[in-house]
């Protein structure tokens, strides 16, 4: 057998690979962002990287009941929402960089044939394909910045889609040095009820693939609704070739905020640090802050209901973030937050009462497209007038700002021009360099903008500062030409880009909490820094509530 030969450069971090077994759906981002959490506690610096095997060069043309929401970076990047469970979980952003897909890879695979790059070869999976899956793999552990890299494969093992990452992933461990990687597989132990026992013939063979594509997991992570017994665990072992302390049992957690204290019971990290001689770490993770996190969100002396009014809200992961930045919240705020989800299209001028009644708050969230568009508006004037706390995201904003000019300004015919292209009074309109383009993909207001916020305004008051910094992921923008009217009758431009002008946040004087912004302020709440227009918006209504 040939002598291992270590690829250049790559050895400046380890790497850790998870993949997935079964089925879909386990929870890979999870587990991922579960050691990362770990390890980062004691004292590492880790990122996460996910693969994903679908051809769409990334998930923002995706409509959300697809692949759930489209997750921004600051640098622009539309990528899968498992970066937003690591940015939670890690309190660190991450960036183009940390999501790749296979149509990315492709694409530049291509590019490059075209260009005559590899010299008349003919182009293949192999080398060429897995090559350019391997440099990307190892960026980020190039960069000097980070001790570990965990790279996320998406798909399941067995997947035709996810053939060129397994394989990659196998060349990878043949070239890097010992000790530089591990496999993480993760499996399901299915329940029989009939049989009253758990079952370890799937993840048998989820591993026997995994070792058919030249794979041998290192540590198994099992999934399971009951525990895994100790014989059970041996068996586990011996068949799949793994020491019995590298099965990992993964209960069905109460939050996915306890997987990390579950995943630190079962000493998932401390098996990873001894596979990868992982040296100069602390003894044990320093944790107490996610505990402390943990005991205010499971011991709440507050309750209020929060209306999710939105058109994809039979698909949970649809506002994945939005639904987070509520957790955190309302732990900052020793607050149970129930989130009741509303179909913006079921709204009507008969119902909107009814459909809102016993609400603390309304949060109108984003979206795209005139689908449920008066419906959000009538939800937003029912706020509007009875002095319930109310925040409006992206469209929510602009929602807002059609449904004031309508009713408070005298323009019954107001709208944006994404619902009504001929509208009379276009208070929302296309941006003007927007104009012009014809394709969709990665082609918004897209990554991190500045503003900078009114002295003693709603908003400067909750973020504790005036010159802020949020993700954007839009078309369409206030119009500029009704500035002047929407402040003369209450409705005041609290957030302006420095730059250009725009404006990014609204809000009403005479109202308890009516703030909306153009960006997306849920897409940087993490556990670490709850989101403050999400904390100032729980805390409303908790005051609403109280009367």
């Amino acid at each position: 057998m040939p002598d291992r030969t270590p690829t250049p450069t790559a050895a400046t971090a380890k790497y850790i690979f998870v993949t997935g077994g079964v089925t879909s759906s386990l929870g890979k981002g999870i587990i991922s962002a579960s050691l990362a959490k770990l390890l980062q506690a004691r004292g590492f610096r880790v990122t996460i990287q996910k693969f994903d095997p679908y051809i769409n060069i990334d998930p923002g043309t995706l409509n959300p009941y697809e692949h759930g929401e489209c997750y921004v970076t600051d640098d622009g990047a539309e990528t899968d929402l498992d970066l937003g469970h690591y940015e939670r979980f890690l309190n660190v952003p991450t960036s183009q960089a940390n999501n790749v897909t296979t149509g990315r890879i492709y694409d530049h695979v291509i590019t490059k044939e075209r260009e005559g790059a590899y010299l008349g070869k003919t182009v293949q999976v192999v080398p060429h394909i897995t090559d350019e899956i391997k440099r990307r793999m190892l960026l980020l552990g190039q960069t000097g910045d980070f001790d570990v890299v965990i790279t996320e494969i998406g798909g399941s093992i067995g997947d035709i889609e996810s053939l060129p990452f397994v394989e990659s992933v196998r060349q990878l461990r043949w070239e890097l040095p010992e000790n530089s990687s591990l496999v993480i597989h993760l499996t399901l132990l299915p329940y029989l009820k009939a049989a009253g026992e758990l079952k370890t013939k799937p993840t048998q063979h989820s591993v026997r693939d995994l070792r058919s594509a030249g794979l041998q997991p290192d540590i198994l992570v099992c999934r399971s609704e009951y525990p895994i017994p100790a014989e059970m665990r041996r068996k586990i072992a011996l068949f799949c070739n793994v020491n019995i302390n590298s099965v990992i049992e993964s209960l069905d957690a109460d939050s996915i905020y306890s997987v990390p204290l579950l995943m630190l019971k079962e000493h998932l990290d401390e098996r990873v640090i001894k596979k990868l001689k992982l040296q100069g770490g602390a003894p044990q993770p320093d944790l107490e802050a996610w505990k402390d996190f943990l005991g205010r969100l499971k011991n709440p002396t507050e309750e209020v209901t929060i209306a999710l009014v939105g058109k994809y809200v039979e698909l949970p992961d649809a506002y994945k973030s939005i639904n987070e930045a509520f957790v955190h919240a309302g732990a900052q705020n020793e607050c149970k937050v129930t989130v009741r989800s509303i179909q913006s299209d079921h709204i009507n001028p008969d119902n909107v009462a009814q459909l809102l009644h016993g609400v603390d708050g309304v949060l109108v969230a984003p979206g795209f497209g005139e689908r449920g568009f008066e419906g959000k508006i009538l939800a937003v004037k029912h706020v509007r007038e009875n002095n319930i706390p109310f925040f409006g995201i992206c469209l929510g904003m602009q929602v807002a700002v059609v449904e004031f000019a309508r009713n408070v300004l005298g323009l019954p015919e107001a709208s944006s021009t994404e619902m009504n292209a001929q509208t009379p009074a276009p208070v929302i309109a296309m941006m003007e360099e927007q104009k012009s383009i014809t394709q969709k993909g990665g082609t918004m207001r897209l990554g991190a903008y500045d503003c900078e916020l009114r002295r003693g305004s709603k908003a400067a008051k909750a973020y504790g500062r005036n010159h802020i910094s949020e993700r954007h992921r839009h078309r369409y923008e206030f119009n500029n030409e009704y500035l002047k009217q929407y402040e003369e009758a209450g409705m005041i431009p609290s957030g302006l880009n420095p730059e250009t002008g725009l404006v990014e946040v609204v809000e009403l004087a005479n109202h308890p909490w009516f703030v909306a912004g153009q960006f997306h302020p849920e897409l940087k709440s993490t556990v670490q820094n709850p989101h403050p227009l999400f904390v100032r918006f729980v805390r409303a209504a908790i005051q609403n509530r109280k009367g």
